[in-house]
């Protein structure tokens, strides 16, 4: 009997895998293993989601108007260049899908985040992976891997798992180095984190052209992981053609009360990145000095590297921090199999941290 064919590249991919969160046996768990924002959410989203609660058998606003134009004010952007998302993982997709297809390319750099290559394979489109320098992107090898087919590029910067970013002066040495028909996508959702001078987030590529796409995430310094929220900063042709494949609602009503709320909560903004300039620091040092190297990071995390043999390689960390209660995250399916990435958290939780690591250390 025959049976439904999915399409091409649907079977090869596989099904992404999120951190765990709990550890069999263990009463309380440190979950450092999906970068969360160490503070947790903003309290002022936490009151606008309780106060949603009401009206949750009402369809929610279809555009985001309101929170478009929080979006907009906070960051000085025109409101109608904002299409929000489930996430930006959402965006990806829906870039991906209105830009590609079979026997297109979709060119990303070696380390990146996996949801590049999801989402290249679920429109049949060929996943190209430019290799790293330092485990940073290099923009040299992004465009070497340019074909007539290239139809996408993801950038992200600063990238997750490695932490590393491209400075601003070679994001635009790669965008002006891609023809002006391939479509850019700098995906910025740790910018909030980073306090580097040669940084940018992507906002002024996006203005001097029609080819450029910044995505931005309230998942991690903003602590909305849970309701899954994220916008695209788009030149208009761009955004229209997002907002002519998204689903209709596809951003519920307490998400959107909860978005408003948090992109106008300076005073926790401001907390929550002086928390992790003051702790990621100190985590990267102290892990080093005990022996393992740390990639400089800009982001909330660490990638920590673990030696090759058996008694002290990545598996045995992590089984090792698990009996602290420790959850970091495995990246072998970014093609990092003797790294573990590590999110910054709260000070009690760094500091079992450091000692779980000195202690496995020897």
């Amino acid at each position: 009997m025959s049976e439904p064919t999915p399409r091409p590249g649907i079977l090869e991919i596989a099904p992404y895998v999120p951190g765990d969160s709990s550890i069999p046996g263990k009463a309380r768990t440190i979950k450092l293993s999906s970068n969360e924002g160490a503070l947790g959410p903003s309290p002022a989203a936490m009151r606008a989601l309780a106060e949603t609660a009401a009206d949750i058998h009402r369809y929610p606003d279809g555009g985001a108007a309101a929170l478009c134009e929080a979006i907009g004010r906070a960051h000085g952007l025109d409101p109608a260049r904002i299409v929000c998302g489930a996430g930006s993982d959402e965006l990806i997709t829906l870039l991906v899908r209105g830009y590609a297809g079979p026997d297109d390319e979709v060119l990303t750099h070696a380390h990146a985040f996996v949801m590049y290559r999801l989402a290249g394979l679920s429109v049949g489109a060929r996943v190209v992976e430019a290799p790293e320098r330092d485990l940073t992107a290099d923009v040299d090898a992004l465009l070497a891997a340019v074909t007539p087919r290239t139809r996408i590029v993801f950038i992200a910067n600063p990238n997750n798992p490695t932490g590393t970013y491209v400075p601003q002066a070679e994001l635009e040495r790669l965008r002006a180095g891609l023809p002006d028909d391939v479509v850019l996508v700098i995906d910025s959702a740790y910018a909030e984190y980073v306090t580097r001078n040669d940084y940018a987030a992507g906002e002024s590529l996006v203005d001097r052209g029609r080819n450029t796409v910044m995505t931005r995430t309230f998942s991690k310094i903003y602590g909305l992981g849970g309701v899954r929220l994220g916008w695209a900063y788009c030149p208009e042709p761009i955004a229209d053609v997002l907002h002519r494949i998204r689903s209709p609602f596809n951003i519920n009503a307490p998400a959107q009360a909860a978005g408003i709320a948090a992109v106008g909560d300076t005073d926790f903004l401001a907390r929550s990145r002086d928390h992790n300039a003051a702790w990621l620091p100190w985590i990267s040092e102290r892990i080093a000095a005990a022996g393992f190297p740390v990639t400089p990071s800009v982001g909330n995390f660490v990638l920590v590297e673990f030696a090759a043999e058996e008694g002290q390689n990545a598996e045995a960390a992590l089984a090792h921090l698990a009996r602290y209660g420790l959850i970091p995250r495995a990246v072998g399916g970014n093609r990092l199999p003797g790294h573990l990435r590590i999110t910054v958290g709260l000070e009690d939780e760094m500091r079992t941290l450091v000692e779980a690591i000195e202690a496995f250390a020897g």
